[in-house]
């Protein structure tokens, strides 16, 4: 996502992703969610190495607000 207003803000397995996705999305921030293995498959060229592997983007006027729940989501879900 070079040259968009869009800023990489996590990259970790499909569980983080989702609740860090459900958490933004009930602040009414919209995420974008990168999937390489996803995007592969889809694409004809099979899986990747890391299947689990995703990426959330925000807009780059709600990286602000966006990057404490993120802390909050990761810190909560570590064991």
């Amino acid at each position: 996502m070079k040259d968009s207003n869009f800023v990489k803000i996590y990259t970790g397995n499909f569980a983080f992703v989702n609740r860090i996705v459900m958490e933004l999305n009930a602040l009414d921030i919209s995420p974008v969610v990168k999937d390489q293995s996803e995007s592969a498959i889809l694409g004809g060229f099979g899986g990747t190495l890391a299947p689990d592997f995703q990426e959330i983007f925000v807009h780059e006027s709600e990286v602000d607000k966006a990057i404490p729940i993120v802390e909050s989501v990761t810190k909560e879900m570590q064991p």
